[in-house]
């Protein structure tokens, strides 16, 4: 676990991106059953024993300046101010007329990641850049918003908050294949943002 004193503000020093990983439906009930009917079923469908799976976020701060970076629902509760850059329809399109079933992409300047107490295994530091940092914020609004929980860009696996975090990660430079979620968990749909990444980029290897 993080100790939120610490890392829940990205007011906090030492310029870079850090990753969280936070269990899928922290501080939600709803999201968290809906998540482990998935794992069972995909588990059996696999052949494997069922995992915890994990939801990524990003802090990226710089000398001057902080963001917290991730893909959620839509929730006003969390204030006007919360630096969502783009939306995207959940399960299908037609479906995306309701905010309900719609998420948002956040670049929140000096914003916190709901449930920070329940990370796990975090922070990462992926780098120490500040150039890195800003490159990964100037790629923000290029990133794709297909359906969350389908296959639209045809990459092997559904695109949903994962994604948008390995796209990021990936188009910016850095070794999306050597992060892994917890151990014993999976991070559904980081795969797809990692294989949409370097069609767009494909010098990036």
């Amino acid at each position: 676990m993080v100790q939120t004193e610490e890392w829940g503000s990205v007011a906090a020093p030492a310029p870079g991106i850090d990753l969280f990983w936070l269990p899928l439906g922290a501080g939600g009930r709803f999201v968290q059953l809906n998540g482990r009917i998935y794992e069972a079923v995909a588990s059996r469908l696999d052949g494997r024993p069922p995992c915890d799976l994990y939801h990524s976020a990003l802090v990226v701060r710089l000398p001057r300046a902080g963001y917290v970076i991730e893909s959620a629902p839509i929730k006003s509760s969390d204030g006007p101010d919360r630096g969502v850059i783009g939306e995207g329809p959940v399960g299908a399109r037609w479906a995306g007329r309701l905010s309900l079933f719609r998420y948002e992409l956040r670049v929140w300047p000096g914003g916190h990641i709901p449930d920070i107490g329940e990370a796990v295994d975090s922070p990462r530091r992926l780098s120490s850049s500040s150039t890195d940092g800003q490159r990964l914020l100037e790629l923000t609004p290029l990133v794709p918003r297909p359906t969350w929980g389908r296959d639209e860009l045809g990459t092997g696996e559904m695109w949903n908050s994962n994604s948008f975090i390995a796209w990021l990660v990936t188009a910016t430079g850095l070794d999306s294949d050597a992060i892994h979620p917890p151990a014993g968990g999976r991070a559904p749909g980081w795969n797809a943002g990692v294989v949409a990444a370097r069609r767009r980029f494909k010098a990036i290897s």
